[in-house]
């Protein structure tokens, strides 16, 4: 937690449970719904969009594809790298759909986001006629807007989701408690 009293020019962090965390998928899927855009494709960005597109799947029952990037690395996951693209879409379809709502839980730079979009114009886009992006949490930083997301944040903390524990765990840690 940040021990600065002032929030306005130093970013603070939020700490996010279990259950908020699935409320806010619960939230986003709402938010996509109220919208009425009808769309026959989610894309989920990995590592952080697989479990939001995994739920996002089984209420909109609609294909899910698998887009695994990778752009943070070092001590506890903060230091932002070059994003890396697996080589193609995990997918159980045979084609990419034509409307596609690509998820992820938070746009943070924007630049994975922004990054997906153009990877997948450039893969897919004989198959795209649109793409529409949601987000649970929005930082303010971002030099892309989400077409969809729950929470806006101005302060643009850092963000400790419940997962996130694992990260610092290894099997033997985990054998060793059991």
């Amino acid at each position: 937690m940040s021990t600065s009293s002032d929030l306005a020019t130093t970013p603070t962090d939020l700490y996010v449970s279990w259950s908020d965390y699935y409320q806010a998928i619960e939230n986003l899927a709402v938010a996509v719904h109220a919208s009425g855009w009808q769309f026959n494709q989610i894309v989920c960005l990995a590592k952080g969009g697989l479990r939001i597109g995994d739920i996002l799947c089984r209420i909109y029952d609609q294909p899910l594809a698998i887009l695994s990037t990778s752009s943070y690395g070092g001590e506890g996951n903060r230091t932002r790298g070059a994003i890396t693209f697996s080589r193609d879409l995990s997918m159980t379809t045979t084609n990419l759909g034509t409307h596609v709502l690509l998820v992820d839980d938070l746009v943070d730079s924007g630049q994975s986001l922004q990054r997906s979009i153009r990877w997948l114009e450039q893969r897919y886009g004989f198959y795209i006629d649109e793409i529409k992006t949601a987000v649970l949490w929005y930082k303010a930083c971002s030099v892309i807007k989400p077409d969809y997301h729950v929470s806006y944040l101005e302060n643009n903390p850092w963000i400790h989701q419940p997962f996130e524990k694992y990260e610092d765990m290894t099997i033997e840690t985990l054998a060793q408690d059991k």
